[in-house]
């Protein structure tokens, strides 16, 4: 059987849940992968065969997507070309964690397209909500990469074929511990914003990864290194409590490692205002914004903060292989298990 694995290469969340889905694909046969976008900070450990410019939302330095470069650095004729020319067609079943080439793709040729995303579950009747609707975010998170059929993840599992996260097992091999420290990934501010901020709280630690800065250096109590999967692995598992934005993946790993949350949804990101309704409901504390007019409540954190533990059972093999029976042609389909089971 052949598959096509398409993946979002905006942000880092779906190139990490990529690592554990891959894996498990392959066992149904040969896999492509397709990635589009540009502002990745995350290797992958397996082959890619199609490399897309796609569609990015280009993050900006002062807490929100910058849209005068996401304009100007999209290539819509381009874009347009990667999906006519994208050979869709010959794939037993796409496999798309919002990943718009190949959505569009399938949806031009009248091709079957399955999600396998975080994003289908934000869109679901019974997702969070944040208290004001935002109808153009909803409209993007509808039609941006439409499919066929839709499997999701959120913080919690609340209707048929939405699941809780797929934990990678690089976060899942780690035994939590406590060292004192925060771990910080805010990739919409630039270094200086954020050192200026969490420099006010000179009784903690702060251990900031970088999107906007490639030398390691340390402020008082804030030290600045570059995006390192490892390192960053390494700080969030030792670490008091994660400071970070809005995602999905991230905040997820953090619950599953115990730790305290504080999110910062990126500002007219309709999703991570959604994400953030869900972070708040499983525990996690939210402020608006970096900025000064939050400091009681980073301080209230620091002091009070909850620490949320939840036991994500990796479900991972279940979901692709209940996908593929109830997807995938049926004479492709080889017998991995006798029966399966995929709790909701």
């Amino acid at each position: 059987m052949k598959i096509l694995f398409a993946i979002q290469g905006t942000g880092n969340g779906h190139l990490s849940r990529a690592r554990d889905v891959y894996p498990e694909l392959v066992k149904y046969g040969e896999v492509d992968v397709l990635i589009s976008g540009i502002q990745a900070d995350v290797d992958v450990p397996f082959p890619v065969k199609y490399k897309l410019y796609g569609m990015s939302f280009i993050f900006g330095k002062k807490g929100g997507v910058d849209l005068f470069q996401t304009v100007k650095r999209s290539k819509l004729f381009q874009l347009l070309k990667d999906i006519k020319e994208l050979p869709v067609e010959q794939y037993d079943i796409v496999i798309n964690d919002f990943e718009a080439v190949s959505a569009w793709a399938c949806k031009r040729k009248k091709i079957p397209c399955v999600s396998v995303s975080h994003q289908c579950a934000v869109l679901h009747k019974d997702a969070p909500r944040p208290a004001s609707g935002d109808i153009m975010g909803e409209l993007v998170l509808k039609y941006y990469a439409p499919v066929t059929a839709a499997y999701g993840f959120h913080f919690k599992s609340f209707a048929e074929n939405i699941f809780t996260p797929v934990i990678r097992n690089e976060i899942r091999r780690r035994v939590p511990v406590d060292n004192g420290h925060y771990t910080v990934y805010l990739p919409a501010y630039d270094d200086a914003t954020i050192v200026k901020h969490l420099s006010q709280f000179p009784e903690a630690k702060w251990e900031v990864f970088s999107k906007h800065n490639k030398e390691p250096f340390t402020t008082g109590n804030v030290m600045v290194t570059k995006i390192d999967n490892r390192a960053f692995i390494e700080s969030m598992a030792s670490g008091t409590g994660v400071l970070c934005g809005a995602g999905f993946e991230g905040p997820a790993e953090a619950m599953y490692l115990g730790k305290k949350i504080l999110v910062v949804p990126m500002q007219t990101q309709y999703e991570q205002h959604c994400n953030a309704a869900g972070a708040e409901a499983m525990g996690a504390t939210v402020i608006k914004s970096l900025s000064g007019k939050y400091y009681d409540t980073i301080r209230q954190w620091l002091t009070n903060g909850k620490h949320i533990k939840v036991d994500y059972p990796d479900n991972t093999a279940d979901i692709i292989a209940k996908i593929m029976q109830q997807h995938a042609p049926s004479s492709h389909i080889p017998k991995i298990k006798e029966a399966v089971s995929v709790p909701v």
